[in-house]
């Protein structure tokens, strides 16, 4: 297992260079991103990439318009620029239009979470989740390390989708996992700890913070399951279900506003929908917006969300057999 910390955007423009070189259809478009690893693909393809500026909108217009000719489309930009400006536009250029056309659009949001921990709430993105989950005929993933980011690329352009890919600004680890996925094809979800009766259920930078909290546990002769969750649509419901049936509590953890359609939301109705008998406990990010700078966990210290009040949550719990009424 290759356990280099990386970040996923150098990770996935690599991926791109090279599936560049072998598909002439394939373009990348840029809302005024610029980087190393982008400047290579840029001298390399200047014919497939396109700066549109800083104009999210046109971006979606042009990818739409690339699509419709047949085009496979990239379009690469800050998460909540790309997702909130552009939204009308994706609203009704991909999602509406793939509803009778098929199109391969894949939007790359970079900077999910707090994860542009100094760049204050204009570039830190906790909305994305809800109003992407909100269109039909949009696949949202949200990736936790680079490898899942680099597979999860090349599945999306392997078909006719439109994509919404969450990436992290941030560079991390990759997560172990307990067992062998491909990674030219990645399913929903990955286990990362098993057994007890508590499983966090995290997506993005939380599946590094919930695997934390399972070591913590473990250390102390506990345990609690982890599952990755990366696809936050159109995953294998089923096979989720299986996952979290097993358990009492299921902890859903998201970098975004909690109770707003987010993680939780689909949490809370899988366990509806196939009537298992557990209780969800969400966390996420109270609905708000934070302007004081520090790491990215003081920021989420602030919010509610730091590992030492998780900490707190997750070392009762695991400690406990859950009955309902002990919350």
């Amino acid at each position: 297992m290759n356990d280099r910390v990386r970040s996923m955007r150098d990770a996935l423009l690599e991926t791109l260079i090279d599936r560049m070189a072998v598909d002439a259809d394939l373009f990348l478009l840029s809302g005024d991103f610029g980087s190393p690893v982008l400047d290579r693909l840029r001298v390399a393809y200047p014919d497939r990439f396109i700066n549109v500026g800083i104009a999210e909108q046109n971006l979606i217009n042009v990818a739409a318009g690339l699509a419709l000719e047949d085009c496979k489309v990239v379009a690469y930009a800050i998460a909540p620029f790309l997702t909130l400006r552009a939204f009308e536009q994706i609203r009704t250029n991909l999602a509406l239009m793939a509803e009778f056309r098929p199109m391969t659009v894949l939007l790359v949001g970079v900077g999910a979470g707090f994860s542009y921990t100094l760049a204050g709430p204009t570039h830190q993105c906790l909305e994305d989740l809800t109003v992407m989950r909100a269109l039909p005929n949009l696949d949202i993933y949200c990736p936790a390390d680079w490898p899942t980011a680099q597979a999860l690329a090349v599945q999306c352009l392997n078909r006719s989708r439109i994509s919404y890919l969450r990436l992290d600004a941030a560079a991390l680890p990759v997560l172990p996992t307990l067992r062998d996925e491909p990674a030219d094809s990645p399913s929903s979800f990955r286990l990362l700890r098993t057994g007890g009766s508590l499983v966090l259920l995290a997506t993005g930078y939380m599946s590094h913070v919930a695997l934390r909290l399972a070591d913590r546990l473990a250390d102390e002769g506990k345990a609690c399951g982890v599952i990755d969750l990366y696809a936050l649509s159109r995953f294998d419901a089923s096979a989720l279900a299986g996952a979290l049936a097993r358990y009492a509590t299921v902890m859903s953890l998201e970098e975004g506003f909690i109770a707003c359609g987010g993680l939780d939301a689909l949490t809370l109705n899988l366990v509806n929908d196939y009537q298992l008998r557990c209780r969800v406990i969400a966390r996420g990010i109270p609905a708000g917006y934070r302007f004081g700078q520090g790491s990215r966990e003081q920021l989420l210290t602030k919010a509610g969300l730091g590992e030492a009040t998780l900490w707190q949550h997750v070392s009762h719990l695991a400690t406990r057999e859950n009955a309902p009424d002990e919350i």
